[in-house]
């Protein structure tokens, strides 16, 4: 089983930015668990939505053939909890990129008022971790669910086509 902390991408520039939308429901088993009765998301599973978001942004230069993990994060603040209800927005700007890894600056915000800030460090995994981390039919439909290949762009502004070898799967 997947655990998906996105919705949906609103907009993918390929090594720069992406943007995407987690709505909060009720219906979360994580919100009454983490504190019964006052339900609210827990701030691990919001910086787990940045890492989707970012690691897709990171994963999606090569065309899903690197393995992209979340290796480390630099930084973290939490300005205020995320509640059932809330649309919370995922923007993750790229910072730097090399063929070890990547780090990606991301901001939630709800409403445009500010929840977290973070930076976050991803690693290539190289041939000593020999597992594959997704099949490529399972990432098509992660990438699918999250419609990234509708919004996904270039630099210049021209979309970007769904990988081939995904599109096979």
């Amino acid at each position: 089983m997947r655990w998906y902390w996105l919705d949906r991408f609103l907009e993918f520039t390929s090594g720069r930015r992406a943007v995407a939308i987690k709505n909060v429901t009720l219906g979360e088993e994580s919100l009454d668990d983490y504190y019964p009765g006052f339900p609210v998301l827990p701030p691990s599973l919001i910086v787990e939505g940045l890492a989707q978001a970012g690691g897709l942004l990171v994963g999606e230069l090569s065309q899903f053939r690197e393995r992209v993990v979340l290796a480390k994060i630099n930084r973290v603040v939490f300005f205020r909890p995320v509640f059932p209800g809330d649309r919370l927005t995922y923007s993750a700007d790229m910072l730097d990129c090399n063929p070890q890894g990547a780090i990606v600056q991301g901001q939630a915000a709800v409403d445009g008022d500010p929840v977290a800030d973070m930076e976050l460090v991803f690693a290539h995994l190289d041939d000593r971790f020999p597992r594959e981390l997704f099949g490529p039919d399972e990432l098509r439909e992660f990438v699918d669910k999250f419609r990234l290949y509708d919004v996904a762009r270039d630099e210049e502004g021209n979309r970007i086509p769904f990988p081939a070898y995904l599109r096979r799967a």
